[in-house]
């Protein structure tokens, strides 16, 4: 599973012109879901993002995370985060989870999220979306359940 988190002053997901989710000061993140992935790699991921020291402390160092600072976070599903461009010029989507598995992960995952102290806003799986976000900094971490970054 893979995630791509972005600090943000604001967030905004809408489908159709329908706001599906919004979000003040937090974190927008990313989330692809691949062939091999499961619960585990969502837990480890979650854990992993809400307790991510990427907000300033007092003296201005990379020291709190969203916990912290009851912070909001905007989940967004994106199985474009497996695209693999090593060959040719379309990139191949094959390590990719299937859309009914994705989907299942994906909603574990926002189930996991929602039982912590933090707003959580989502997007709208598998729809055609547009994401509006202000970046913080900028400040975007890549994080990898099975470690490849």
């Amino acid at each position: 599973m893979r995630a791509v988190v972005q600090r943000v002053k604001s967030a905004k997901v809408e489908v159709e012109s329908e706001i599906t989710g919004e979000i003040d000061s937090g974190l927008l993140v990313f989330l692809g879901i691949g062939k091999e992935d499961t619960q585990n790699d969502a837990d480890y991921l979650l854990e992993k993002i809400i307790n991510l020291r990427i907000f300033e402390d007092e003296d201005e160092k990379l020291n709190l995370s969203a916990l912290d600072l009851n912070k909001n976070l905007m989940l967004v599903s994106q199985f474009t985060l497996f695209g693999d461009c090593r060959q040719g010029r379309r990139p191949s989507f094959f390590k990719a989870a299937p859309p009914a598995e994705a989907e299942k992960i994906y909603n574990y995952f926002v189930e996991e999220a929602k039982k912590s102290e933090l707003k959580i806003e989502t997007g709208q799986f598998q729809a055609m979306m547009d994401v509006s976000l202000v970046n913080d900094g900028p400040v975007t971490i890549l994080v990898d359940s099975k470690k490849n970054f």
